[in-house]
């Protein structure tokens, strides 16, 4: 086999593993995902009624080369209105019966996201709209966003590659329009969401003869959680997270359990299936909160990466939430 085919072979099987759950990821993990759900659902745009500001920073296989690298800055906000409270005499009746003011979320988030030879880079702008009911709220978002879609030549040319025509021939930087979609419905005990991201399910053309396309799969989550109050200071807080990409023939699902105390104080272990286990906790001190997640590779990995590590900020600013207790708090 002659250099050019052997080099044909090795771009296809670095593009074609991608989208392959055992050797990589086309869009990123988040373990700490209930902390900032709208990275995964953009109906979470603005339904707790503050105005947040996220980042969240992920740095996966550490001691594994070009492993994922995710970096995300998230903001969010509702679009509230005075008339937001019910006119009613009754403070109790006034908590439970919001107004039809304040209907509208916004929200963006800007992200770098490298794994393995590709590299992702762009924003995204989401509009949500929340309906809210007697005890509950139903919300739906829709989100554009463009990223750079970006192979690293550095990762691919060695010193003798540099007037290679066959790899002089390919497209390493492309832009990239794409949409997703959200529905997501929460009460005070509990919530539960559906969306469906890279609805365009966008074919990228690399090689300029046509060759080594790589496919943008669609990814499905479906995220669930419920608030046990075990007393005064401490509650439990289940949480699932099942995503489904390559076609709807594969599927991975996150199970996470967290004990806070006085909604101050964390800590929590999570389940990926076929991937990790997690350990996590956090803090929250006035709007400020801090949290850490680190994962222990399950899979062959193991004997390579010294696991994963991820950190969140967020900051939360608002209107005091004796005007929103219908709504779900994590």
């Amino acid at each position: 086999m002659d250099m050019h085919k052997i080099k044909i072979a090795l771009l296809t099987v670095l593009l074609g593993g991608m989208t392959l759950p055992s050797r990589g990821q086309q869009l990123p993990l988040y373990t700490q995902y209930f902390m900032n759900r709208f990275l995964v659902n953009p109906a979470l745009s603005g339904s707790d009624g503050y105005t947040s500001v996220n980042l969240t920073a992920r740095e996966q296989w550490i001691g594994v080369p070009n492993s994922p690298s995710t970096q995300a800055l998230s903001f969010q906000t509702r679009l509230l209105k005075r008339s937001y409270i019910s006119k009613s005499t009754s403070v109790r009746r006034r908590m439970r019966h919001p107004s039809r003011g304040g209907r509208v979320g916004l929200g963006g988030y800007l992200f770098n996201d490298r794994n393995g030879i590709i590299r992702r880079n762009g924003f995204q702008l989401t509009y949500a709209y929340h309906i809210p009911m007697r005890t509950s709220q139903l919300s739906f978002g829709l989100s554009m966003n463009a990223f750079q879609f970006k192979i690293d030549p550095e990762d691919i040319y060695t010193p003798l590659d540099q007037g290679d025509t066959y790899l002089q021939n390919y497209d390493f930087v492309v832009f990239i329009p794409d949409a997703n979609f959200g529905v997501y419905y929460m009460t005070r005990d509990y919530y539960v969401g559906f969306s469906a991201m890279q609805l365009f399910n966008s074919s990228i053309k690399l090689g300029k003869n046509g060759n080594n396309g790589y496919q943008l799969n669609r990814h499905y989550y479906i995220i669930g959680g419920y608030r046990f109050d075990l007393n005064y200071d401490l509650s439990l807080r289940p949480t699932i997270m099942a995503k489904s990409f390559d076609n709807l023939r594969t599927f991975q699902t996150t199970i996470t359990t967290t004990l806070y105390y006085r909604d101050n104080y964390w800590a929590g272990l999570s389940y990926r299936t076929n991937d990790a286990i997690s350990i996590l906790g956090g803090i929250k001190y006035q709007n400020y909160y801090f949290g850490y997640s680190f994962d222990y590779t399950l899979n062959r990995l193991q004997r390579f990466s010294f696991g994963s590590h991820e950190f969140i900020f967020a900051a939360k600013f608002g209107d005091n939430a004796r005007r929103y207790r219908w709504l779900n708090r994590y």
